[in-house]
């Protein structure tokens, strides 16, 4: 199945906030354009629109994986120069958090 580049330049290519445009494209129900050697299937033909997307399989994107053991989620008060200092120290600061806490209940500091 052919992918569209990000480089792509046609005329009938509309922005994706350009919800105006999209309106009066509605509006006017003109055919969507369709480009063959580009687009996997022809957006005015019903049928094939069925046809691609009862056969299409949904992948996992961006974002967290999937993991065994969830993490609860927890909602707590610090001083906020605490916070700005982890947040400092740049991506990945709630798990470092994380790491201190449970280096804290191992060493004994705190106890369960």
């Amino acid at each position: 199945m052919p992918t569209r580049s990000k480089s792509t330049n046609r005329k009938s290519a509309v922005k994706a906030n350009d919800w105006e445009l999209v309106k009066k494209q509605v509006e006017a129900d003109e055919p969507i354009a369709f480009d063959p050697e580009v687009d996997p299937y022809d957006p005015n033909d019903e049928a094939a629109v069925e046809a691609f997307w009862a056969s299409a399989t949904i992948t996992r994107g961006r974002g967290r994986p999937p993991v065994a053991v969830k993490r609860p989620t927890l909602n707590m008060r610090v001083d906020a120069e605490i916070l700005e200092a982890f947040k400092a120290t740049g991506p990945g600061w709630q798990t470092r958090i994380n790491s201190l806490l449970r280096d804290a209940v191992k060493s004994g500091a705190v106890r369960s």
